[in-house]
């Protein structure tokens, strides 16, 4: 059974999570990179994050060195941003087309989930979603308390696969 983790971190949160998952269940590590990615602090970075899911932008990502169709179990991983997933993931889906596939999401806020998980859900219709889990500021608070969770997480969804 091929596994991928599949993440896009503008922090650092999600990269920390993704990093972990993929380790404990022995997953290759796919990050999503914008081509040309704006960084702004403070409140500018959730104005021009909403922005940009509001208005439905998809930044040109740079080329990923993976067949994502060769994967039986893929990780999906976001950080929320205006309740939902991020322009880098919705580049992502629109590239990429895949059925069948079993599907664990796991998301990375400073605040609320939104309706992240649902979205994701809609836009992969024709997968089988194993399971979810938020966390809160995984960098910032308990964060090996948070790391041993999704451990913990990622190798429960695996083992009721064997």
């Amino acid at each position: 059974m091929k596994k991928a983790v599949i993440f896009y971190s503008y922090e650092g949160n999600t990269k920390l999570i993704a990093e972990s998952i993929a380790k404990e269940v022995e997953a290759d590590l796919i990050e999503l990179k914008p081509k040309d990615e704006k960084k702004s602090k403070g409140f500018m970075k959730y104005f021009w994050g909403g922005r940009a899911v509001m208005m439905n932008i998809k930044p040109e990502l740079l080329p990923l060195n993976k067949d994502i169709q060769e994967y039986d179990v893929i990780f999906l991983g976001t950080p929320v941003w205006a309740f939902s997933y991020t322009p880098a993931l919705k580049t992502f889906f629109s590239q990429n087309t895949f059925k069948d596939k079993k599907i664990c999401l796991f998301c990375c806020h400073g605040g609320k989930k939104g309706n992240v998980f649902k979205n994701m859900k809609e836009v992969l219709a024709g997968n089988q979603i194993l399971g979810e889990i938020d966390f809160f500021e995984p960098i910032k608070k308990e964060t090996e308390v948070k790391v041993k969770k999704a451990k913990d997480w990622a190798k429960n969804l695996i083992k009721g696969l064997k």
